[in-house]
């Protein structure tokens, strides 16, 4: 179920040009009436990106300038690699074109580098927090509606490991399938009969009954939901690698390090994407190129 996120084909796929159009057209309406009020369409400009924070990047190699050249394919942008830990005052992004299109495109495109920067360096905080052990940070799909691309590419930036990216992706029976179903191992059965031979199951347990029965049912991963540390170790001896280990619910960044150390395989995080807080980035103009 994980996947490489880090697909340079990211920035080609046609479905996020039409997503990146859809949301300059909200933000442009029929046209920017402030610029092109003081500015003459020829009028040429320089502009930069600014980290006013520490932060991983995310969004500035790639997207923020295929945002500027979606508005004019004649600006030219120098940004700085994603993936980079940089400074509160580095200059991340040199901008060069007509500026009545830098400043239609500025807020798009700082929108979206300071919310995948946020996730990055979310992802990244967790991933040093756990470096002591052989533990995977993975995300959810618990993302922005939209977005998913995206801010799962950013995960991957900053160092963390992609889940499923949809439905389709992987078998993952949770609470209400195994309340549904009247089982995990009815639950189990039903999916491998309807997809065949070859697909991980993966099964979401809150006890160890539950583990135990996810065991017999021969589930190839095993979530392991919501449980203290204690009841955790003893649910990773009693798998005693017949299965992956994943540890979720409740992680943050105070007791994730407690989490690794029970010796669990990978820890996936819903918060690196539905609460990670956004970089600071702020774009100005300067003279020169």
């Amino acid at each position: 179920m994980e996947r490489d996120s880090q697909n340079h084909g990211l920035f080609k796929n046609p479905d996020l040009h039409h997503s990146l159009r859809t949301f300059l057209a909200e933000d442009l309406g029929r046209g920017d009436i402030t610029g092109e009020a003081i500015f003459p369409p020829k009028a040429i400009g320089n502009a930069v990106f600014i980290a006013k924070e520490a932060m991983v990047l995310a969004g500035v190699e790639h997207l923020a300038p295929l945002v500027f050249r979606m508005i004019n394919r004649e600006i030219t942008c120098h940004p700085t690699a994603d993936g980079q830990w940089v400074k509160s005052g580095e200059i991340i992004l040199h901008l060069h074109g007509p500026l009545r299109d830098l400043l239609a495109g500025e807020r798009l495109a700082l929108n979206l580098a300071q919310r995948l920067s946020g996730i990055a360096t979310l992802t990244a905080e967790f991933v040093a927090a756990v470096a002591a052990w052989p533990v995977k940070i993975m995300d959810t799909r618990k993302t922005t509606p939209g977005l998913r691309r995206l801010e799962k590419y950013a995960v991957h930036v900053g160092g963390g490991v992609n889940h499923r990216y949809n439905l389709n992706d992987g078998i993952l029976i949770k609470d209400n399938h195994i309340a549904a179903a009247g089982s995990i191992r009815q639950a189990v059965q039903k999916v491998r009969d309807y997809n065949g031979p070859g697909k991980e199951v993966e099964v979401e347990c809150e006890t160890l009954e539950q583990v135990t029965e996810a065991l017999a049912a021969k589930a190839e991963i095993i979530m392991l939901d919501n449980m203290d540390p204690p009841m955790m170790r003893r649910a990773v001896e009693l798998i005693n690698g017949r299965a992956i280990t994943e540890a979720s619910g409740g992680v943050t960044l105070n007791n994730v390090g407690e989490i690794a150390a029970c010796g669990v395989d990978r820890i996936s995080i819903g918060a690196l994407t539905h609460s990670a807080p956004a970089k600071d980035i702020s774009m100005e103009m300067v003279s020169g190129q």
